[in-house]
């Protein structure tokens, strides 16, 4: 290949949020546009760049010739923890402009570098998580490149955010006090989103529940979406099909709206993908594949909180007598960091009760376990990747939300898609052992199972040749990734 066909292949810097979920959905994206014939920057801070060593192997970050992995500090205190940082901290970090300089300064490496070797093509787009939009629009406009935000969350959220100023000039947050959250006034319904009805404030994401004019986390999220507008482009992990309505809302409110999800579905139209590696941070343990082949088919619960949720010892016990009394075969994924404050610790009747038709796991590949034909339903905290991979692997759900966006993902799920149930708060063990019984067994259970077939399907043709997340990746790489701006 020579040098004058390098320096034209496009070049795409991608810097997710330092978070799991965040990284997973911006590194299907990147292995997506290099199929596409991008040249991929890919930068993690270096307390995830260490993570992703010593979960996928210390040769895991070597990338290929046009596939890079750079890390910038994220100036929070050190580290050794296998766990994901404090988000209140990191949310500081962004808002405080600490990553621009490193930032901007590897954007200046990766241009010299192009300028005196003909290995590396100058960068000419920057993918940005939404999320870090306060200094990554900035960077982008100091070397003159097209910016997208890829929000990797559901349109329902990215609206819920969205709305969070006029939550503020409607006086309906921040809260008034504590009690707030107790009394009912969670319940308040706001029928003034467009493109979305019966909306709860509960439904909005949880950090609108704060007492606190000047907390962090809500104000960075209203900064954060602010800027939606100046982006190239905002692209959202979503298919038409899904949320027309919040869709139609959002293109009229910000100039361009691409969705180009499903991504995993993309992702297996291309078999041989040369970037072979996971996408884990914690590493996943396969052998509970093997155990799940001795299962039948749709008959075992899959249990797993995402990467971030916590529970209570007493929390963690409820469920286990749940899924335990519910006579059902369960695969439980339980973090080491799962328990607040302690390990996970099952009492041992439990062990006894369980022994024959459970397994719990660290960490597993979830989306091969939901794929699995034993598996035949997700007991989640409604995180936007695992709802759209048990959308796609046609896996219903039961919703116990934890924070975030996991709320609106749940009210979603449940009322507008038919395809979960949501356990209250406090989930008890009697009612985690009926609706466990519900999903698996009951005529609830059943017109989910259907109804997700149905979203399956139509996750399947906006992927295929000319269905729309496919048209709208096409049109994003043509109209803005590849435009000279």
């Amino acid at each position: 290949m020579g040098s004058t066909e390098v320096a034209t292949k496009p070049h795409a810097v991608c810097i997710p949020v330092p978070a799991q979920s965040h990284i997973k959905a911006m590194l299907k994206f990147a292995k997506l546009l290099h199929h596409k014939g991008f040249h991929i920057t890919f930068v993690n801070t270096e307390f995830n760049h260490k993570r992703f060593l010593k979960s996928l192997g210390s040769n895991s970050l070597d990338g290929l010739p046009d596939f890079r992995f750079e890390a910038i500090p994220d100036s929070l205190p050190d580290s050794d923890e296998d766990a994901t940082q404090d988000v209140t901290l990191l949310c500081e970090s962004v808002r405080k402009q600490n990553l621009l300089a490193p930032f901007h300064a590897l954007l200046a490496k990766l241009n010299n570098d192009a300028i005196s070797t003909s290995s590396n093509p100058p960068v000419t787009c920057i993918v940005s998580d939404g999320f870090m939009s306060t200094f990554t629009i900035t960077a982008a406009e100091e070397i003159g490149a097209p910016i997208v935000l890829f929000y990797t969350i559901a349109a329902c959220s990215f609206m819920g955010c969205k709305q969070f100023r006029a939550v503020v000039e409607k006086g309906l947050a921040p809260l008034k006090d504590e009690s707030c959250l107790t009394n009912g006034y969670l319940e308040t319904v706001i029928d003034w989103i467009p493109g979305m009805r019966d909306i709860r404030l509960r439904d909005l994401p949880t950090f609108l529940r704060t007492t606190n004019s000047d907390d962090i986390i809500f104000n960075f999220i209203m900064e954060e979406t602010d800027r939606a507008h100046e982006g190239s482009a905002v692209v959202l992990h979503t298919f038409d099909a899904l949320e027309p309505d919040v869709l139609d809302a959002l293109s009229s409110m910000l100039p361009h709206v691409y969705t180009v999800g499903p991504l995993q579905l993309h992702l297996n139209q291309i078999p041989e993908h040369p970037l072979k590696m996971g996408y884990s941070l914690w590493k996943e343990e396969t052998e509970c594949l093997e155990w799940l082949n001795t299962k039948a088919p749709n008959s075992v619960v899959y249990v797993n909180f995402g990467s971030i949720a916590v529970v209570t010892p007493e929390q963690l016990v409820e469920f286990g007598w749940g899924l335990a009394n519910s006579k059902l075969p369960f695969f439980w994924v339980i973090r080491p960091d799962l328990v607040i404050g302690e390990s996970a610790i099952l009492p041992p009747e439990f062990v006894d009760e369980t022994k024959e038709r459970s397994l719990i796991a660290g960490w597993c590949p979830q989306e091969q376990v939901l794929n699995h034909p034993s598996v035949g339903g997700f007991l989640t905290h409604s995180g936007w990747n695992s709802t759209v991979e048990s959308l796609t692997a046609g896996v219903p759900m039961l919703c116990w939300p934890f924070f975030a966006d996991q709320q609106m993902d749940c009210r979603y799920t449940c009322n507008e898609w038919g395809i979960g149930m949501e356990i209250s708060n406090d989930a008890k063990r009697d009612e985690v052992e009926k609706l466990v019984k519900e999903l698996m067994e009951g005529e609830k259970g059943k017109k989910m199972k259907n109804k997700v077939m149905e979203w399956k399907k139509l996750a399947e043709e906006a992927t295929g040749p000319h269905g729309s997340s496919s048209t709208n990746l096409d049109n994003l790489v043509n109209q803005v990734l590849l435009r000279k701006s």
